[in-house]
């Protein structure tokens, strides 16, 4: 998880540097419905590579926003999720939503 520190001063700002990337926002998304795992994520969203998938998810759990689960099978099963933290950006991806709703009824 980022320091203090490591953060910039401006709210707005912090929340672009945690999550402003097109992938993770659209990750985010996903797993404010449910639990998945990587594959049904890179399947899910139409264009991301494996690395940029990866790299997002490690970001996205090094920032304590999403968990990762790692059920000790064979073969692997690895699962994804919003730990509290993430949980609580629900309320602006629903926000983000609903402005693009309005913004495609609009043009």
């Amino acid at each position: 998880m980022k320091t203090k520190s490591e953060l910039p001063e401006c709210p707005v700002a912090t929340t672009v540097s945690l999550i402003g990337s097109k992938w993770k926002l659209l990750i985010l998304r996903n797993l404010s419905f449910r639990t998945w795992r990587f594959n049904e994520l890179q399947k899910s969203l139409d264009g991301i590579s494996q690395k940029v998938l990866t790299t997002s998810l490690r970001e996205l759990e090094s920032d304590g926003i999403i968990f990762r689960k790692d059920h000790c099978t064979n073969p692997p099963k690895v699962e994804y999720g919003l730990t509290e933290i993430g949980k609580s950006l629900q309320e602006l991806l629903s926000v983000m939503a609903d402005f693009g709703n309005y913004y495609k009824s609009a043009i």
